[in-house]
């Protein structure tokens, strides 16, 4: 079925972005096509207040702000640019039974049934010595499939449907190709992809690479009425997706900002985390009185945008009677006592007030008082910077697995609700 052209935007972004390199490159491109200034951290930053700006950190994640009167308060979005999935080991060639396979560790909380028998194909960041001796790194991506986990026939796994255990050392590494001689390496495979896709980067050796294995099948409208939009990685992408758009359609009149970072699948905590200084130090820069950004930080609301859990038919159970949250009924506002998510009465109720100024529908979520429960990085980033924060999300089945699915029309409400909050003139 045809996508909306909303989610045909997304579908698009998400095609684009196998890995967090390739998704923070598309919104850089998306950014400077919009006028915003690409800022180096590693230069002085010369601000003009009616400046458009963008900044990135590893390549896999980015800040994007509009400056405006930042002292009024910044409307900050935040979501994270990576989703589980299987990363290639550093010596990862494997030769078994004439076959050539790769080992993969696991990266954050896969759900790992669902990646058997797909199209795999392969991508990520490659790190080279050039003919002038200096090290690069360029990102790859073979789009088509070249590789797969096959699973064991149920012949030889009688009892597969009533327990399956999936082993992450032994039972996960793809097939790519039969076994030749000289044995294959993969650093010569990414060296013939890296003069296919940069033919004049100049490649002298392949050093080391940071590759994800992905699932090639496109996204797909579905549902006898198109009610229901599939993909890869919609946990976060769709949020990093929803913030680019409302920044980029927003007037511009507001202090804004977006925040898209990486590791948030594997707890945040690295240079370029929420969990890490990336967001302390560009606020820094962009109000270097102390006194200052401590204020304009008390003046300003954080939007932690993630997908949250949408009410599964066969399986209402795990969730509290009065908060299953449904597809197609709006963004969920997501709340726990315990802070695993931070928002707070005054938050929630500030975004109820959005979507009603947006005509957006809303929803809430608390998990069931007997189930522990995930969290995002609206905690981390308030509990460093002392912003308040309500955590919000798309609803969505099948949550970290290789293929997820949420409403065909809740893009389009985070979206709007985003550029209204982008716009608004008062905050809580």
């Amino acid at each position: 079925m045809t996508h909306s052209p909303t989610n045909q935007r997304l579908a698009d972004f998400i095609q684009a972005s196998p890995t967090p390199f390739h998704a923070t490159q598309h919104m850089v491109e998306s950014l400077l096509a919009a006028g915003f200034e690409h800022l180096d951290e590693r230069a002085d930053w010369q601000l003009k207040p009616d400046g458009r700006y963008l900044v990135t950190r590893n390549g896999s994640s980015l800040i994007a702000f509009t400056l405006g009167k930042p002292e009024t308060g910044i409307r900050l979005v935040g979501a994270h640019t990576d989703s589980p999935c299987l990363r290639v080991k550093p010596q990862p060639e494997l030769n078994q039974q004439g076959l050539w396979q790769l080992g993969v560790e696991v990266y954050g909380g896969v759900l790992l049934a669902p990646w058997f028998d797909r199209d795999l194909s392969l991508a990520g960041r490659v790190t080279f010595r050039n003919r002038d001796g200096d090290l690069q790194s360029r990102l790859i991506d073979f789009r088509r499939p070249i590789a797969t986990i096959p699973s064991l026939a149920i012949h030889l796994n009688r009892g597969v449907n009533d327990n399956l255990a999936i082993n992450a050392q032994t039972d996960l590494p793809p097939v790519l190709a039969h076994s030749q001689e000289p044995t294959q390496d993969l650093r010569e495979l990414l060296r013939s992809q890296l003069e296919k896709e940069h033919p004049d980067c100049g490649l002298e050796q392949v050093l080391d690479y940071e590759l994800s294995f992905y699932d090639t099948q496109p996204p797909s409208t579905l549902g006898l009425d198109g009610d229901f939009f599939s993909s890869a990685r919609l946990d976060n992408l769709l949020s990093c997706h929803a913030g680019l758009a409302a920044l980029i359609n927003s007037g511009a009149g507001q202090p804004c900002m977006l925040v898209c970072t990486d590791h948030e699948e594997v707890g945040s905590s690295s240079t370029c985390g929420a969990d890490g200084p990336f967001l302390e130090d560009v606020l820094k820069r962009v109000i270097p009185d102390n006194s200052a950004r401590i204020r304009t930080i008390q003046r300003s609301v954080l939007i932690s945008a993630d997908n949250a859990h949408a009410v599964h038919p066969n399986f209402a159970d795990r969730h509290d009677g009065n908060h299953g949250p449904r597809l197609n009924a709006g963004p969920v506002i997501k709340i726990n006592s315990n802070q695993r998510y931070a928002t707070n009465s005054e938050t929630s109720s500030f975004f109820r007030e959005l979507c009603v100024q947006a005509d957006v529908p809303v929803q809430s979520f608390v998990v069931r008082s007997d189930m522990g429960c995930g969290s995002t990085i609206g905690p981390i980033t308030a509990s460093r910077l002392g912003v308040r924060t309500v955590d919000i999300g798309v609803p969505t089945f099948a949550m970290h697995s290789i293929r997820e699915m949420a409403g065909s029309r809740d893009t389009e409400y985070l979206i709007r609700v985003l550029t209204q909050f982008y716009n608004t003139e008062r905050l809580v």
